[in-house]
């Protein structure tokens, strides 16, 4: 009962953290995209875009 406000910002803290996961996510898996358009640029792009999955998979299965 007296520790529901550490709690709380806990919780809000830890809610952030997976949002901003999920952003970090989208940019990376975004950016992968846009380098693997060109042959060279696909030796970086595609395991950028598949950390992107795995990044947004874990932040979104909390």
């Amino acid at each position: 009962m007296i520790f529901w406000p550490l709690r709380a910002v806990g919780g809000l803290i830890g809610m952030a953290l997976r949002l901003s996961g999920a952003a970090l996510a989208l940019v990376l898996m975004a950016v992968g995209v846009l380098i693997s358009l060109t042959f060279v640029g696909s030796i970086v792009g595609i395991p950028l875009f598949v950390l992107g999955v795995f990044v947004m998979w874990r932040s979104v299965a909390r």
